[in-house]
């Protein structure tokens, strides 16, 4: 029987990520805003959609790979978040949406920032302990011969 108080992990590690979903709320509240200011047939949305969707996926298919090809697509998570920060500009001075959903957007790309941010620098630091390691094995063959 298993105990309901441990936590429960999926099958897929980037659905433990609190940034990944924090991804999808983001998207959907892209979309949601898309819908209310936006021609529906707009370029501008279809691409604000796009690049906020990328930040997920970006998450999601860098966490089946390596500690290295990992930080590779967080970082393009974060180019995403970049991407979406610039169509959050363009909607503003396009008067598509207001200050309060600039604001609102801007506080939700800021946290994605610092969150995938966080992420990496663990990961650096995993992925350079993991080489110091290998040195110090290296070195300890090498004396063994």
């Amino acid at each position: 029987m298993e105990n309901n108080s441990e936590k429960q992990f999926t099958f897929f590690r980037f659905e433990d990520l609190r940034v990944y979903h924090k991804a999808l709320t983001y998207t959907t509240w892209v979309s949601d805003t898309s819908k209310l200011n936006f021609d529906s047939n707009s370029e501008l949305m279809k691409r604000f959609n796009l690049s906020a969707q990328n930040i997920a996926l970006n998450i999601a298919e860098g966490s089946a790979r390596n500690k290295s090809q990992f930080i590779y697509y967080l970082k393009m998570a974060k180019s995403a978040v970049r991407e979406c920060l610039v169509f959050t500009s363009i909607s503003l001075n396009q008067g598509l949406i207001t200050e309060t959903l600039d604001t609102e957007s801007r506080n939700q790309l800021m946290e994605m920032t610092k969150m995938i941010g966080a992420l990496i620098s663990s990961l650096q630091r995993s992925v350079n302990k993991e080489d110091e390691v290998d040195e110090y094995q290296e070195k300890v063959d090498a004396n063994s011969y």
